[in-house]
């Protein structure tokens, strides 16, 4: 640990990676307790695996916006303490797997070296803030949302008010109106905007994925660029504070805005805008420091195939707004790479492009700012690495989150139904190489990870069971989903469920239909026209379980007998139930609060003392075996059982003691007063405490 103290210039980043390594030792010598260790790990980006002993890392890559060193140095973490493999996520980030829980500091301190974060990458925090990954390039857009992608992810990180939430919350940034960033899915979404010279942004509220997935509501229509941060500070606030807390499934944005309405929440923003400290945030996008092209000779280059230089130019070579560049696309097989190709992936760009990558939505690889005479050399130099494959976005390029390669929660095999379904496109369908109106995205369970519900042809891995009771791998097949553009899209419907070996056959009727009769239509309208009986009609036959052969109980990627084996989810954080460690952690946040007030920082002074308030009634409501799912609930049934009824006096309302942060702005004098009244608060939960258990004693 005293590398990190000597080693480390950042202090804030110093003093997380010491505490995660004595939160580690405590856990170690049994000091912590397994499911709170596990809500402190999971905000760090340590994420357990489906295999025991290890851990996967996400490093968190702001709108997937990679520098040639910073790529240098997540291989070299890799090779250390990992496989040297890289997969690139659906968010842009990079994970790593196999990693012993004990090194997880000295790879994060290690990563920090480049100013790459694990920061917040997991558990119920603002997960990484995505974008199109042609924002800056895009002959399109109105402007560059990096900036204010970047700015918001430097807000929100550590910020106090986003660390505990009920569950994950997502951002995205498109572009243009195509919406590449696919706002229509996240819990905010901005679409890039100017009206009347002023950039702002379209935005989309409490969209989402899983189980039950539900379209964004339009929030706003336009929004200055300089009322985006306050605005998502309202949001989280009061998704913090009215979100669902005791049932997981029902924990995110989308379940609140289900049961309250827009209307309602927009009220409660508008409520808290008193207690936020910025009303305006404005991003100086001048400030950003883009990355510049070298300037260099293009080497004379003999290109040997010329027809599979053609169709790679045709798929994989994207248009910039700069005059005379080109963005290269490398399409990354489920997002799975190496870190030798990494790192002489990071020399060629530093060294004939602008030092820098973007990870796409899609598990890709684009590089932008390659001048147009420098192809030839690019392809021959990509070539070497294996990252010329033709069809970049394309309906070859299938999207898939890992499955039952590594996670706790697949059911089946996602990458090895990919890889099956990506050759037999290949070597049936080569046309649709160039084709970039199908969209194929296949999940190992119903959590969505591989976005599977929004895709034209989309597969949810599952199960079924025989007559025999003999369990087999299966393939949920949805279809009609589609982006639609500006903030608009389709869901897909559940059509049809068929044994995983049937995958195959399944996409050959879809495709054979749809070349046959669609007439041009792009496959989301035709669907729409057909309708899902006509898919239902055409797929059932393969749902049939009678006539199951031994190779039907084998997954795809595998030569073993297929098990059905779900671990434990780790998309959130537990939240703990033990009183004293709760007024533990509520002394933990009053000493927050007063450092953040020393600091100056008294909007943080201010939440964390609330933060400290709600933990300390949460106790007292648990004592007595009362349970509650929202910390509006905690409020008001403390409030209803110890306050009303004289057991706690606090010479006011909880209600109207807690709630100050909701009335006043946070001025020092507030922030010192709300402080010293969690404090008192906290010794008048405390004194109950004692007395209730010297009673039952």
């Amino acid at each position: 640990m005293q590398s990190f103290r000597t080693e480390l210039e950042n202090p804030v980043v110093q003093k997380d990676i010491i505490d995660l390594a004595n939160k580690i030792e405590l856990f170690n010598n049994g000091k912590v307790d397994e499911e709170k260790f596990r809500s402190l790990r999971l905000a760090r980006g340590i994420y357990g695996q489906r295999q025991e002993g290890v851990q996967m890392i996400r490093i968190k890559l702001p709108y997937g916006k990679v520098l040639s060193h910073q790529l240098r140095r997540i291989s070299d973490v890799s090779d250390e303490y990992s496989r040297s493999r890289l997969h690139i996520t659906t968010r842009q980030d990079i994970q790593i797997h196999y990693v012993d829980l004990n090194r997880t500091p000295e790879l994060w301190a290690e990563l920090e070296r480049d100013d790459v974060t694990i920061r917040e990458a997991c558990g119920n925090t603002v997960r990484n803030v995505t974008a199109s990954e042609t924002a800056g390039i895009d002959i399109d857009e109105p402007f560059d949302v990096s900036p204010y992608a970047d700015a918001l992810f430097k807000y929100f990180l550590r910020n106090s008010i986003s660390q505990e939430m009920g569950r994950k919350f997502k951002v995205s940034f498109s572009a243009t109106d195509e919406d590449t960033g696919l706002s229509y899915m996240h819990d905010l979404g901005f679409i890039a905007k100017i009206e009347n010279g002023v950039k702002g942004f379209k935005v989309m509220l409490a969209g989402g994925l899983g189980s039950q997935p539900r379209h964004a509501d339009l929030f706003y229509e336009f929004l200055p660029s300089d009322k985006i941060i306050p605005l998502m500070e309202g949001v989280i606030r009061v998704f913090d504070r009215y979100g669902e807390r005791k049932s997981r499934a029902k924990a995110r944005l989308k379940f609140l805005l289900k049961d309250i309405g827009l209307e309602a929440f927009k009220a409660l923003v508008e409520e808290e805008q008193n207690a936020i400290e910025f009303k305006s945030v404005i991003i100086d996008d001048s400030n950003y420091v883009p990355s510049k092209p070298v300037s260099v000779t293009a080497p004379k280059i003999e290109i040997q195939n010329i027809e599979a230089y053609n169709l790679w130019k045709s798929t994989n070579v994207i248009p910039q707004k700069q005059e005379g560049y080109v963005a290269i696309g490398i399409k990354v097989l489920l997002g799975d790479f190496y870190t030798d190709k990494a790192r002489l992936l990071a020399d060629l760009v530093e060294q004939y492009a602008a030092g820098e990558i973007r990870l796409s939505l899609r598990q890709n690889i684009l590089i932008p700012f390659v001048k147009e005479d420098l192809l030839p050399f690019f392809y021959t130099e990509l070539e070497k690495l294996s990252f010329v494959e033709a069809g970049y976005n394309k309906a070859v390029d299938i999207t898939a989150c890992p499955g039952t390669d590594t996670c706790n929660l697949g059911i089946s095999s996602s990458t090895g139904i990919a890889e099956e379904l990506e050759r037999v496109i290949k070597a049936e369908y080569p046309q649709y190489l160039e084709n970039n109106d199908l969209v194929i995205k296949i999940s190992g369970c119903m959590n969505a990870c591989g976005q599977h519900n929004m895709a034209n042809i989309g597969f949810q891995g599952m199960s079924i069971r025989t007559k025999d009771k003999l369990v087999a791998p299966a393939l949920q097949v949805l279809l009609g989903g589609g982006n639609l553009g500006n903030g608009n899209a389709y869901f897909a419907d559940k059509v049809v469920k068929v044994p995983s070996r049937r995958g195959p056959e399944a996409l050959r009727r879809i495709l054979i239909d749809f070349e046959a009769n669609a007439n041009g239509k792009l496959f989301v309208d035709y669907y729409k026209e057909k309708g899902e009986k006509y898919f239902y009609q055409l797929l059932t036959d393969l749902s049939d379980i009678e006539n199951l052969t031994q190779e039907d109980f084998i997954d795809w990627g595998t030569e073993e007998q297929y098990v059905k084996a779900i671990g434990i989810g780790e998309c959130a954080g537990v939240v703990i139930d033990l009183i004293a460690t709760l007024f533990l952690e509520s002394d933990e946040k009053i000493e927050e609060a007063k450092e953040a007030y020393t600091n100056k920082v008294y909007s943080s002074a201010i939440y964390e003392a609330y933060r400290s308030m709600v933990n300390s009634a949460k106790a007292i409501l648990l004592s007595e075996n009362i349970k509650t799912n929202t910390q509006a609930g905690i409020v008001s049934q403390f409030d209803e059982l110890f306050v009303e009824t004289k057991r706690v006096d606090l010479g006011t309302s909880f209600s109207d003691l807690i709630y100050q942060i909701k009335v006043f702005p946070p001025t020092e004098d507030f922030a010192k007063n709300y402080i010293n009244a969690s404090e008192q608060f906290l010794k008048s939960v405390r004194v109950f405490r004692e007395e209730q258990v010297a009673v039952k004693a």
